[in-house]
């Protein structure tokens, strides 16, 4: 089955199309793919939505490597509140 890994920053992007076999997960598509980088992921999601690492694929999916937020969300809507832009 085919698959994607992509990883990307604000910047660029690397990503990677994978031939892998039925019954293969989300780890194991991370692990085949091999993208620099891909230790610094806190999560993963599959066509957007997130995944568990230990989720089957199915040809066509594509693994998104989350990175860690720069910003805390509550904090930044918190300083907009303020008028603090």
């Amino acid at each position: 089955m085919r698959v994607e890994v992509v990883l990307a920053w604000p910047d660029n992007y690397l990503c990677r199309e994978l031939e892998l076999p039925e019954g293969c997960s989300v780890a194991d598509a991370v692990e085949a793919a091999a993208l620099p980088g891909a230790e610094l992921a806190v999560a993963f999601a599959v066509h957007g939505v997130l995944a568990r690492p230990q989720q089957m694929l199915v040809a066509g999916d594509r693994i998104e490597l989350l990175r860690p937020l720069l910003a805390d969300p509550k904090e930044n809507r918190r300083r907009r509140a303020r008028g603090g832009d």
